[in-house]
């Protein structure tokens, strides 16, 4: 069974990560300095690339744009908990996000991005009430879904005991908490919780997390985009690790 890959970014980024790419397809006619680079990639990769109309290509990513280019990938294959854990312990204390209820598939793929960009080493996400690891997750990481670990559980709940029996402190954001994240301690081993942005945090999910913290906000909004959320979190706690000599 066969995904696809849309945008010149994400199937870059597929081909150095050295996904099982079956094909790329390339609009006919169609020029660019990125895609000759793809092509260069694609052959020293013995990956087939084949020149098509973009109706074609259009037909194949439906509502995704692909900037001229599609790959077709053997169906995205998600890591376990235990594989995250195992990639973070050569790059320093644990950064794990945990996502509660993220279904837009747009929200998805700009965590991964932000994940990327901030060095956490995976993100787990429940079977129900998530996005998939889809075209459009893809394009919209900008290539990061082919870096970012993604482990798909049955319970998000057992993930989070299965984390603090390795010694993770689990954090959740929500605007309830009475703590302000920049003012709080984010530089040990932690698993990050974002929850939706209707719905926040499922309850039992709150209730085992060992703090939480808050996002100040002073506007009419009472709440940030999920994705924007994440990304505030992530950077500080890179900026709390490199300030304490961490990475």
């Amino acid at each position: 069974m066969s995904d696809i890959i849309c945008g010149r970014n994400p199937v870059m980024e597929a081909l150095r990560a050295h996904f099982k790419i079956q094909k790329i397809l390339i609009a006919a006619n169609l020029q660019h300095p990125r895609l000759a680079e793809i092509e260069r990639l694609a052959r020293q990769n013995d990956v087939p690339v084949q020149r098509a109309p973009k109706e074609n290509l259009a037909n194949l990513s439906g509502e995704v744009k692909t900037q001229g280019v599609v790959a077709l990938v053997e169906s995205q294959r998600y890591a376990t908990v235990q594989q995250i854990l195992e990639h973070s312990q050569k790059l320093g204390p644990p950064l794990v996000a945990l996502l509660d209820g993220i279904e837009d598939p747009h929200n998805f793929g700009a965590i991964l991005r932000s994940a990327d960009a901030a060095g956490c080493h995976g993100v787990v996400v429940p079977k129900r009430r998530s996005a998939a690891l889809t075209a459009t997750v893809a394009k919209t990481s900008a290539g990061a879904m082919a870096h970012v670990p993604v482990a798909r559980v049955a319970n998000l709940n057992a993930a989070i005991d299965e984390l603090k029996r390795r010694d993770i402190w689990i954090v959740g954001a929500t605007q309830e908490a009475e703590k302000i994240y920049t003012e709080t301690d984010l530089t040990g081993a932690l698993g990050i919780v974002i929850g939706s942005e209707g719905k926040g945090l499922h309850r039992l999910v709150q209730e085992k997390c060992d703090f939480l913290v808050k996002i100040p906000m002073c506007g009419k909004v009472n709440s940030l985009n999920a994705s924007v959320a994440a990304a505030l979190l992530f950077f500080e706690v890179r900026r709390q690790r490199c300030l304490s000599g961490k990475k």
